[in-house]
């Protein structure tokens, strides 16, 4: 890579602002200003650069986004059902539709371990009565009418999780 040297005039009080950004990031005036510069500029590759060969960003990266009243207010429901501050919905969001991913929020994630919670009970539930059956403990096993209740309890949870993934996906693809 050729390099060569950047210079400009400023007068002494945006210089001295500058050396003091400088330090307060922990970086030479000269690191800041080649950030600032590269920044500054749009970066334009060439058609034989790959893609995947230009510097990652920061963590922590920002952007700012003009939108329309109507869809501000969109937003801020649709962060507010998921529980969630709305700068990271719109992360979530973005990150999903870039990578195809459907993340699960907190709240939503909270629900689904206790959907298993419940499924767990109901398995060592089953086992003790199988365990009781075969020690002859209940000799004559649960009755018909246990048993679909049974079934009803875990064909409802069944749903539950369908309809809690569906409704995941659905609500971070684009239509």
């Amino acid at each position: 890579m050729d390099r060569v040297h950047l210079t400009t005039w400023v007068d002494r009080q945006l210089k001295d602002q500058f050396s003091t950004a400088a330090r307060t990031q922990g970086m030479s005036e000269s690191a800041l200003l080649r950030r600032l510069v590269e920044a500054s500029l749009p970066r334009i590759h060439s058609a034989d650069e790959p893609i995947g060969s230009l510097e990652p960003l920061p963590v922590g990266w920002r952007i700012s986004v003009r939108l329309q009243a109507d869809d501000l207010l969109l937003l801020r429901e649709r962060a507010s059902a998921r529980e969630l501050p709305v700068s990271t919905y719109v992360s979530l969001l973005v990150r999903s539709h870039l990578r195809s991913l459907a993340p699960l929020p907190t709240a939503e994630l909270a629900a689904l371990k206790r959907s298993l919670a419940e499924v767990g009970a109901i398995g060592r539930n089953l086992n003790q009565i199988a365990r009781a059956v075969n020690e002859q403990q209940w000799p004559n096993g649960p009755d018909k009418h246990f048993l679909h209740r049974m079934l009803q309890a875990t064909a409802a949870l069944r749903d539950h999780f369908k309809s809690l993934i569906k409704a995941n996906l659905a609500s971070w693809s684009v239509s």
